[in-house]
């Protein structure tokens, strides 16, 4: 039989930590004089009894380590219950005005756009948001972000989910003990993490930013989450302060155990990782082809084209999902270009998102692999990944991982078309969410608009929602839970 007290919890404990930190943005609120602390004086004070409750209701089972079952569920349920609770200041607080909380649909979506770190909202008027719920929005993209790297160093590897095994001895070796060597990889993750976010926010300021502005996108650009305190995104500062955001976008979306050997001594495998120079190379690439292309066809000047190009590439191939532009008004094939994009993904190991740069490498290396036997049929050859040869069993996991990616992509995309969406905003919303991007394509949900124009359409809400929680565990690690061999296992 299943037992869910291990899984309980430790749910029990993230969530009594997620009431505390609620008194953060309510601490915004009181000193910026307005009256919204009450909401989260209230959310915090029911998350956290609700998360001591539970962790007292199941310390009687807690055991030395967690089953792959209840590792599988764990992880799931984090992204599940976390968001859920986040949606309370939204819903008791002025998140649509004064003396007006959002509908429930409406805060859980706007709670798991940003435990994700997918960054698209159902918020209008954020710039005279009170600080407290923005300061709130920027906090859990902030904690999503950590946690999303716990999980692919982690958890991800240890279930072999999407080729992610490749990576299980880079540099730590779990050993089948999850969630002791999880709080020891945690604690190093967390002073680069902070690291990162404190040097960002001091590189906005230092450009002009004012402080609770540079705060809150410090938060969002190393959790490479999106969410602004502006209704123009990072419109409202355009110019050098996007260079600043491009190089924090780019150290968020390397792999952090890469870090965490720079910081140990060893430079060589951060300037050796060929993840690491693909996913630089293909940002240069499209951004100097964009920059060309603007030149050429539209006559845009070459230091405005290289920056905004720049940027907004960065922002989408990350998953930041940043809009200092509309890039949809730079030519007709480009909102195509930056739908494929979107699904490219920084580094495994990061808090980027979207499919991952290193699942495209092997990809090609099986296929290179095949033509090679097709002109060799006696010849032996085997994919290899960094000069390694590679496991057919992750060859077959990443294979599984495409198939299922853009099989669940369509079946979402089907979802949205049926509930009254046009095709555009369907197929782009559906990968956006599911790859964790943030902006759409079209005039709904595009660059100069956000998920508010979906108005009421609720099944929608509910359906992108869904998408994002299962694109940010990498899909299987949440389809899992709902085959019977799981649950017989």
């Amino acid at each position: 039989m299943f037992d869910f007290r291990p899984v309980g919890y430790v749910l029990g404990l993230l969530t009594m930590t997620l009431g505390i930190t609620m008194l953060i943005p309510m601490g915004a609120d009181l000193v910026a004089g307005n009256g919204h602390w009450g909401a989260f004086a209230e959310a915090a004070a029911l998350t956290s009894m609700t998360g001591l409750f539970m962790t007292l209701a199941c310390a009687n089972g807690v055991s030395q380590g967690l089953s792959i079952q209840q590792t599988f569920f764990l992880t799931t349920g984090v992204w599940l219950v976390l968001p859920l609770f986040g949606a309370l200041p939204f819903m008791l607080g002025d998140a649509m005005g004064p003396g007006q909380g959002a509908r429930f649909v409406d805060a859980v979506f706007e709670a798991m756009s940003g435990m994700t770190t997918t960054g698209s909202t159902v918020l209008t008027g954020l710039d005279t948001l009170p600080a407290g719920l923005n300061l709130w929005r920027g906090l859990m993209q902030w904690f999503g972000g950590i946690g999303i790297i716990v999980v692919a160093m982690v958890f991800l590897p240890e279930l072999r989910v999407g080729g992610m095994q490749i990576f299980r001895s880079e540099a730590f070796d779990t050993m089948g003990k999850i969630l002791p060597r999880a709080g020891e990889i945690a604690s190093r993750i967390s002073v680069i993490y902070l690291a990162l976010t404190v040097l960002c926010g001091l590189a906005y300021l230092a450009l002009g930013m004012a402080p609770f502005d540079a705060l809150m996108h410090a938060l969002t650009t190393i959790s490479t989450g999106g969410f602004s305190n502006y209704d123009a995104s990072f419109g409202a500062f355009q110019g050098p302060t996007e260079y600043v955001a491009v190089v924090f976008m780019l150290l968020a979306s390397l792999p952090f155990v890469r870090y965490i050997q720079l910081v140990a001594g060893t430079a060589q495998p951060i300037l050796r990782d060929s993840q690491i120079r693909t996913y630089f190379a293909t940002i240069l690439i499209l951004t100097l082809s964009f920059t060309l292309y603007r030149m050429t066809v539209n006559g845009d000047d070459v230091s405005d084209g290289f920056r905004e190009g720049l940027f907004n590439v960065t922002s989408i191939i990350s998953g930041t999902g940043y809009a200092s532009t509309d890039y949809e008004a730079w030519g007709p094939v480009v909102p195509a270009a930056f739908f494929f994009i979107g699904l490219i993904g920084g580094c495994a190991g990061s808090t980027s998102c979207s499919i991952k740069v290193f699942r495209y490498q092997l990809l090609f290396a099986a296929i290179s692999t095949q033509v090679r036997r097709l002109y060799a049929p006696h010849g032996i050859f085997e994919p290899r990944f960094e000069g390694r040869p590679v496991d057919e069993e992750v060859i077959s996991s990443v294979m599984a991982f495409f198939v299922l990616f853009f099989v669940t992509l369509g079946i979402t995309a089907v979802l949205l078309g049926l509930t009254g969406l046009d095709v555009v905003t369907s197929v782009s919303g559906a990968a956006t969410a599911l790859g964790n991007i943030g902006p759409g394509l079209g005039d709904l949900i595009g660059p100069s608009g956000n998920f508010a124009n979906l108005g009421d359409n609720d099944t929608a809400k509910w359906i992108l929602s869904a998408a994002m929680l299962i694109g940010r565990l990498e899909l299987m690690a949440v389809l899992v839970l709902f085959t019977a061999t799981f649950w017989r296992g």
